[in-house]
């Protein structure tokens, strides 16, 4: 499974998303601190989900860092996350 599935699979299962991209960034970093051949070490998430209702923006991007903590403690070296509101999806 590629870290993109990976990702997807993991913030689906923990969150529920109504709006759900992970996008592999990589290739926009090569010859960056934690880049590797191959790419998959850059990402953009993009999520709305009605299970941050009432978190502040900070809370919202722990709870993201936190479901994939395995991630960026192996191979992830750049996370972007993009909070869209679910009211508007």
């Amino acid at each position: 499974m590629s870290m993109t599935d990976t990702i997807h699979a993991k913030l689906t299962e923990k969150f529920a998303p109504l709006h759900l991209e992970v996008i592999d960034e990589s290739q926009s970093h090569h010859g960056h601190a934690g880049w590797r051949e191959g790419g998959e070490t850059h990402f953009r998430v993009r999520i709305a989900t009605r299970n941050f209702d009432g978190l502040s923006r900070v809370a919202q991007h722990r709870a993201v860092m936190e479901a994939l903590d395995d991630e960026l403690k192996a191979s992830v070296h750049a996370l972007a996350i993009e909070v869209l509101p679910a009211k508007a999806i």
